[in-house]
């Protein structure tokens, strides 16, 4: 049972698909997606400090319109 764990990950088994996802997830895994009738419309940033002070972020587009936005921030602080 140990020595199956010891073998992973396994190279060969990671490199399947690869040259057939790649393309893909470059297209829509990108941070801002511009395709005709899918796109990137919300941008979130969660950040999270030491000492539990929570900042959020996140950024909406306006009417389907790429120039127009609205960002809205909150902060909080995390009970421990």
């Amino acid at each position: 049972f140990t020595t199956f764990f010891s073998q992973l990950p396994d190279p060969a088994i990671e490199d399947q698909g690869k040259d057939y996802i790649r393309p893909i997830l470059n297209k829509y895994a990108a941070v801002c997606v511009r395709c005709p009738g899918y796109g990137t419309r919300t941008n979130t940033v969660v950040l999270i400090d030491s000492e539990g002070q929570v900042t959020f972020t996140e950024r909406n587009m306006i009417d389907a319109d790429v120039n127009q936005w609205k960002t809205s921030t909150y902060e909080f602080k995390l009970h421990t």
